[in-house]
C-alpha cells in the first residue's frame, strides 16, 4: 500500500500510530513504504541502508523475488487451512528442512518464541514421561533471550530486562548458569535437569558467540547425564553465521532445534526440529498451531530457504562477515568487535553511546540497533557487498567521529 494510494499524509499516519496502537517500541522517524535488495525506502524513494534486515528476517533481500512470487502464487490457490488435511507446500518444506539439516521430525509453529516454547514443551514433556514427574528443569544462560511468551520469557536469563519486569512469578524450572562457563553449566545440572537451552550466539546479550570448548562440552555433558542439548537458532539460523545453521560450525548437533526469522523471508513462521526420540514426546493433543505450518508462510518459506541455499549466502556470510569485522575494528573508541557471519556487534567505549551511534546512523540513513549503551549490534540480508560493508562503515566512523567531538 502506498501513501499517495490513501490520501493521507505522512503525519496522518504517525498521528493514527500514536492514537490506536499500544506502543512499546522506539519508532524510527520515517515511513517505510517499499523494500528491495539491502534497502528501505520511505514515501518520497528516499532509500536507507539496511543492515537492521526486519532483526534477521529478510535475508535473501527485501522483498526477495522468488519469495514474492511464490506467496503470490500460492495465494492464488489456498492461504490458510485446519493443519488436518495435508498440503503440498507444508510436505515439501517439511521434507527440505529436515534433510538439509539432518534431522528427523519438525512442528511448524508462528514464530521464534513459539517456536521456543514448542522446544521446552517437548523437552519437559520427555523428562517427565522418560524418567519421572521431577525431571523437567532446564539450564539456560545468563544474560541469554529467547522470546516473551510465558515460558521463552521465564527461560531468558536476564531477570533485570523490561521483558520479565511487573508480570509477576516467571514460569518454575529454570536455572540460569554464566555464558561460555561449561563448569558452571556442569555444576547448574541437578538430578531434576532435563535439558541444557542456549544460544549459539548470544544476540540480545551482546552478541557473544559460544566458544567451541563450551559447545562440545556441552554436547558431551548431556550425553553423559541422559538430558537433551536445546539450540535457539531463531536468531542464528539459516545461513546468518557462515553456516546453514551456527550449530554447524562447532561439528555439534543438538536434540532438539528452534528457528524463525530468516525461513521465511518476511512471512510469521518459525519450527522446531527434533531427533525421533526427543519428537515422540509430542503427542495426539500434547501440541497444536491454528496458523502454524499454513500453506502461503510454508510456500514462502520453501521459496526462501532455496534462495539462502542455492546462492550459497551462508558462504558470503562467512566471508563479508570476516570481512566487515575486520573494518570495524578500525573505527574510533572501539572496545571489542565480535560475531559470527553477519550477526555483528561492536563494543564502544564510555567516550561515545550506542544509542547516540544509532540515531546518528539513522540520520544518514543506515538503519542498525543498538544494545545497552555501549554495542552496536548489524544483522544485514546475507546478499551484502563489499561495497554495501564500506558504506556502513563510512557512516559509522563519520557518526562517532561527529560524537566525539560533540562531547569533548
Amino acid at each position: 500500500m502506498r501513501l499517495k494510494d490513501t490520501g493521507l499524509t505522512v503525519q496522518d499516519i504517525k498521528d493514527k500510530v500514536n492514537k490506536y496502537m499500544i506502543e512499546t517500541y522506539e519508532r524510527f522517524d520515517f515511513l517505510a513504504e517499499t523494500a528491495k535488495g539491502m534497502y528501505l525506502y520511505d514515501e518520497e524513494g528516499t532509500p536507507y541502508l539496511d543492515f537492521y534486515g526486519g532483526i534477521a528476517v529478510n535475508s535473501a533481500g527485501n522483498c526477495n523475488e522468488k519469495v514474492v512470487a511464490a506467496i503470490k502464487d500460492q495465494a492464488d490457490d489456498i492461504m490458510h487451512t485446519f493443519n488436518y488435511p495435508y498440503t503440498i507446500p507444508q510436505a515439501l518444506l517439511a521434507e527440505k528442512i529436515c534433510t538439509t539439516l539432518g534431522m528427523d521430525k519438525i512442528f511448524f509453529q508462528n514464530s521464534g518464541t513459539e517456536a521456543n516454547e514448542a522446544m521446552i514443551k517437548m523437552a519437559r514433556k520427555y523428562g517427565v514421561e522418560k524418567y519421572g514427574p521431577h525431571r523437567y528443569n532446564i539450564v539456560t544462560a545468563s544474560q541469554s533471550f529467547h522470546g516473551r511468551t510465558f515460558g521463552s520469557m521465564s527461560a531468558t536469563g536476564q531477570p533485570d530486562n523490561a521483558c520479565q519486569i511487573g508480570f509477576g512469578d516467571m514460569t518454575p524450572g529454570f536455572t540460569y548458569a554464566p555464558f561460555n562457563d561449561l563448569k558452571a553449566f556442569e555444576d547448574a545440572c541437578t538430578e531434576d535437569t532435563i535439558a541444557v537451552m542456549i544460544e549459539p550466539v548470544q544476540g540480545e546479550g551482546g552478541v557473544h558467540p559460544a566458544s567451541e570448548e563450551f559447545m562440545k562440552g556441552l554436547r558431551k555433558l548431556c550425553d553423559e547425564r541422559g538430558m537433551l542439548l536445546l539450540l535457539d537458532e531463531v536468531q542464528t539460523g539459516w545461513c546468518r553465521t557462515g553456516a546453514v545453521m551456527s550449530y554447524m560450525n562447532y561439528g555439534v548437533k543438538p536434540d532438539i532445534i528452534s528457528m524463525a526469522k530468516a525461513m521465511g523471508g518476511g512471512v510469521p513462521i518459525g519450527a522446531v526440529c527434533a531427533t525421533e526420540e526427543a519428537a515422540k514426546a509430542f503427542t495426539m493433543g500434547s501440541h497444536g498451531t491454528t496458523f502454524g505450518g499454513n500453506p502461503l508462510c510454508c510456500a514462502a518459506a520453501l521459496a526462501e530457504i532455496g534462495e539462502l541455499l542455492d546462492r550459497d549466502l551462508a558462504g558470503n556470510a562467512k566471508v563479508m562477515g570476516e570481512y566487515f569485522m575486520k573494518e570495524l575494528e578500525r573505527l574510533p573508541h572501539v572496545k571489542e568487535v565480535r560475531g559470527q557471519g553477519l550477526l555483528v556487534g561492536v563494543e564502544f567505549d564510555d567516550t561515545v553511546n550506542a544509542v547516540d551511534i544509532k540515531h546518528g546512523c539513522f540520520d544518514r540513513k543506515l538503519l542498525v540497533t543498538a544494545i545497552g549503551n555501549s554495542v552496536i549490534r548489524m544483522v544485514p540480508p546475507l546478499i551484502l557487498t563489499k561495497e554495501d560493508c564500506d558504506k556502513a562503515f563510512d557512516i559509522l566512523r563519520d557518526t562517532v567521529e561527529t560524537l566525539e567531538t560533540e562531547n569533548k
